[in-house]
């Protein structure tokens, strides 16, 4: 045998490995064979093709797209192995690449293996536009009877929010399978339209197509969300009739849905009898204690779950922080940080994720900050979790300064961020940093998001600036406008003292067929309540009671004696309050006792004040307010002996916090200095105004704006 009949026949040995290789993806082996076909100086295109498609099947991506650069004229086997690497592996927009760099060079043509690692992709990266150009691809290239081609189409636009053209490509189908009867299924279900997914797993059985265990897994979700136990059950009875109960993913599914159902004894029967358990078992019922409120059960559970050698993952311990958040449980929280630490796990994102949120929501934002500051910031959700995070203790300015640090990193705000971040501004009422919100917002084409709209209505009504929330009000579509905008808008005028154009708002969402909740009554109520009409408030409260049929809650009541009590219907507002179905809470005792203040009734007062004296014994704003009914109608004594009760239970009265105004801007006069402050907010704790009077004097005619208790007092003083 000469020499090239000799590397003939060693080169056909090598692609024979290969292929064995491949089909058993052997990474060690693969590699071993590399390196003795390079020394052996066996390797050409077709070996490197091949070397590049085991190395694909193993995983290894950049020693596969390093061959695969190296061979001059790849075909498309190995292009496919390539797309599938790249897919199978999470790089989305590598597969789109490819696919185009295919696509391009014209040499090879598309087939039906290689359309569903490009709809998978397209898919996961929500390219909506770019699949369909790839559909019309599809249906040039005679595919469309390719039921494995259409089935991933399928899949791409319901992973796209698209599932009228899904439901399009299902109806062009001559024999949809059962994957194409399953895609609708999980499709529907995952776009909001839990009742079509069930009609269609209906349609299903009248159809008498042979259902599969993926089929169950997909309707059961739906079953629990639309809390249908019947339906449940059927489909029960059927995973017995096939056999399918030792299914793991399958009893899983059942423990899900009985539980959403509230059927605990079902779900905890099919859980104790599962002889295997896993992770996602074990996080499903811990999620649904969880769900009930019963932290402790769920906690137990957890344990039960590492002594039977199973670990919790991300997903247990993202559940279980979240929890601990709600409840306020910071000691189970740290509890589970640590551990967290131990299993190194804190690095997840969905970990980190929960630990921001869950410090935050304790209270412990310096700890949530800490967390934060270990984070890579390279993922959105970080930033999200604890922009939400500054929100929820009360710190504006951190959020502001927080987002303006996300942009200067490169990290591009979504929806979710904005929603957590824009209330910061509502907080801060800074309206010239609105405004620079509201023109970001218009510049990046987010304004069009009907509750990104609805943060900067808020945001402009709670500035005091009504006229720019009712420009951005009107400016979105009637269909777009839900209930939150309503609500926001009315709040908005109401809470400025603008209660007939509150109350007018009020009667065109009901108009326009928006049916108004327990905040928008509320909002309404309080709007009349402080504009003086009274009885446009009592037609309202009666409205929601009798058309509404909406059972008052205790802001609607505080509200109504709040209104009764300003007008001076004192004895109404009592009435009202004795006829409540439950307990009256401090607020609406609160209400009654601020109406007795202005209207000077010292009898109602006291029944007033000894109520609020049992609910809040060291609120001292409850016993100044009666000191002050007793000194408005002489009676000094019980004033004195007010005074004297704060002082022995030794009560403090909480520092004043005001917000001075003022301008930053100088603008000198040799004649007459004047100096305009703006953009700037002063915080003022404790401080005696004079002080800031005296200390500014000398700078000429200042204007200072401080806001004292929801009212702003203009001082002036000259030189």
């Amino acid at each position: 045998m000469n020499g090239q009949s000799l590397v003939l026949s060693k080169g056909k040995q090598c692609k024979s490995l290969l292929k064995h290789y491949i089909a058993a993806k052997s990474l060690t082996k693969t590699t071993q064979l590399h390196a003795l076909i390079i020394t052996s100086g066996l390797l050409s295109p077709h070996l490197c093709s091949d070397l590049s498609c085991s190395y694909a099947c193993c995983g290894h991506i950049d020693t596969a797209r390093k061959l695969f650069d190296e061979i001059p004229h790849p075909t498309l086997f190995p292009y496919n192995m390539m797309l599938k690497m790249y897919t199978k592996n999470g790089f989305y927009l590598e597969t789109l690449n490819l696919f185009l760099e295919m696509v391009n060079l014209g040499k090879c043509m598309a087939d039906n293996y290689t359309y569903p690692f490009v709809f998978k992709a397209i898919g996961e990266e929500k390219l909506v536009d770019f699949g369909r150009v790839v559909h019309g691809r599809v249906l040039m290239g005679g595919f469309e009877k390719d039921s494995f081609v259409m089935n991933s189409l399928l899949a791409m636009y319901m992973n796209c929010g698209k599932k009228e053209e899904g439901g399009k490509v299902f109806d062009s189908m001559l024999k949809p399978n059962v994957v194409s009867w399953n895609s609708m299924i999980s499709g529907y279900f995952k776009n909001g339209r839990a009742k079509e997914a069930l009609e269609i797993f209906n349609k299903m059985v009248d159809d008498e197509v042979v259902v599969d265990c993926a089929t169950v897994v997909s309707v059961l979700p739906v079953c629990g969300f639309l809390k249908e136990l019947e339906v449940g059950r059927r489909v029960h009875e059927l995973v017995k009739e096939k056999g399918w109960e030792k299914e793991v993913v399958v009893r899983n599914a059942l423990v899900d849905m009985f539980a959403k159902c509230g059927s605990m004894e079902e779900a905890r029967l099919v859980f104790d009898g599962m002889v295997q358990r896993d992770v996602v078992t074990w996080t499903s019922l811990i999620n649904v204690y969880i769900s009930n409120g019963d932290l402790r059960a769920a906690l137990r559970l957890c344990f039960l779950m590492v002594l039977e050698g199973v670990k919790p993952n991300s997903v247990t311990l993202a559940s279980l922080l979240s929890a601990c958040g709600e409840s306020n449980n910071l000691m189970d929280g740290r509890c589970l940080h640590g551990w967290a630490i131990r299993q190194k796990l804190e690095a997840d994102v969905m970990v980190e994720t929960s630990l921001i949120d869950m410090y935050a929501k304790c209270n412990r934002f310096d700890l949530s900050f800490q967390v934060f500051k270990r984070t890579s910031k390279r993922k959105t959700v970080p930033w999200n979790a604890i922009l939400a995070g500054c929100i929820h203790n009360r710190l504006g300015n951190e959020a502001i300064i927080l987002f303006k640090e996300m942009l200067i990193e490169g990290m591009k705000p979504d929806g979710a961020t904005l929603k957590s971040f824009l209330p910061a501004y509502a907080i801060h009422a800074d309206l010239q940093q609105a405004m620079n919100m509201h023109s970001y917002l218009v510049r990046s084409g987010l304004l069009s998001n009907s509750e990104i709209a609805t943060a900067v209505v808020d945001i402009y009504s709670k500035c005091g600036h009504l006229e720019s929330a009712y420009k951005i009000f009107s400016g979105i579509p009637d269909k777009k406008k839900d209930i939150y905008l309503w609500s926001v808008i009315i709040a908005g005028f109401g809470a400025h003292g603008h209660g007939e154009i509150a109350v007018s708002l009020f009667k065109e969402m009901v108009r326009a067929g928006v049916k108004p909740n327990e905040v928008t009554f509320t909002s309404v109520l309080h709007a009349c309540s402080h504009a003086g009409l009274v009885d446009e408030g009592l037609d309202l409260f009666k409205f929601m009671l009798i058309n509404h049929q909406i059972s008052p809650a205790d802001d609607h009541y505080t509200c109504i004696v709040d209104l009764l009590g300003r007008s001076g219907r004192l004895d109404e507002a009592y009435d009202i309050i004795r006829t409540m179905p439950y307990t009256p809470s401090h607020a609406v005792w609160g209400a009654l006792l601020g109406a007795c203040v202005i209207h000077e009734n010292a009898e109602l007062g006291e029944k007033a004040a000894k109520r609020l004296f049992e609910l809040e014994p060291e609120n001292t704003g409850n016993y100044v307010l009666m000191a002050k009914i007793y000194s408005a109608v002489g009676r000094w004594k019980d004033a004195e002996n007010m005074r004297r009760i704060i002082n022995d239970i030794g009560l403090r009265k909480a520092p004043a916090h005001s917000l001075i105004q003022s301008k930053m801007e100088a603008k000198l006069n040799q004649e007459n200095p004047v100096i305009y402050v703006t953009r700037a907010q002063i915080e003022v704790l404790d401080i005696d105004t004079s002080y800031i009077y005296r200390f500014l004097k000398g700078h000429g005619h200042i204007h200072i704006h401080v806001l004292v208790s929801k009212r702003c007092i203009e001082h002036e003083h000259r030189t």
